[in-house]
């Protein structure tokens, strides 16, 4: 609620945070840090890594604020949710680089299984999730997560096609084999 008793919307938060009104800054901060950080963390896997991703976010959102277009309810978290995927993106490219690690880790096959997910509580699937090798995790959550196709995420991350296909299908048999022995030992 702003001075007048009347909600502040989205709009409003925006246009006050253009004008660096601090308390529109943290507002906006409050509202998305936790759902945003959890994107990170899909990506990134690792919570401090994840955490200076998040930082590094912000500071690119509230800078380019001015060039956010709103366009009704829920396209300012959009907008950074979409600054935060390819910060996260950037991030595993340079760690990749700079560890001089290749695009498809060596993880031994395994059947092409769809992960049957029911039952399994959702923080022990990020958790699985999280566990996945860099390249399958990333994969795994632009396709399944910002619903880019293989082809959108072989451009973005600068594999093959098939590459992005292959990672894809071995995350969800990776997935399928620790749910697999996740209810296995539920029923023990």
């Amino acid at each position: 609620m702003n001075g007048s008793g009347r909600q502040t919307t989205e709009a409003d938060l925006v246009r006050l945070a253009r004008n660096k009104d601090t308390a529109a800054v943290r507002a906006i901060y409050d509202s998305c840090a936790q759902y945003l950080f959890a994107v990170c963390r899909r990506y990134v896997g690792d919570p401090d890594s994840a955490a200076d991703v998040l930082q590094d976010s912000f500071v690119k959102i509230f800078s380019s604020l001015d060039k956010f277009e709103w366009r009704g309810e829920g396209s300012l978290k959009s907008w950074m949710r979409r600054i935060v995927v390819n910060e996260a993106l950037m991030y595993l490219r340079n760690r990749r680089r700079s560890a001089g690690l290749v695009a498809d880790e060596a993880v031994p096959d395994v059947p092409d299984e769809d992960p049957d997910v029911d039952n399994v509580p959702m923080p022990v699937l990020q958790q699985m999730i999280a566990g996945l090798p860099d390249g399958y995790r990333t994969v795994f959550n632009l396709y399944v997560f910002e619903g880019m196709s293989h082809r959108q995420i072989a451009g973005a991350l600068g594999i093959s096609e098939n590459t992005s296909y292959s990672q894809f299908s071995r995350a969800k048999s990776l997935l399928a084999a620790k749910i697999k022995e996740y209810r296995e030992n539920e029923q023990q």
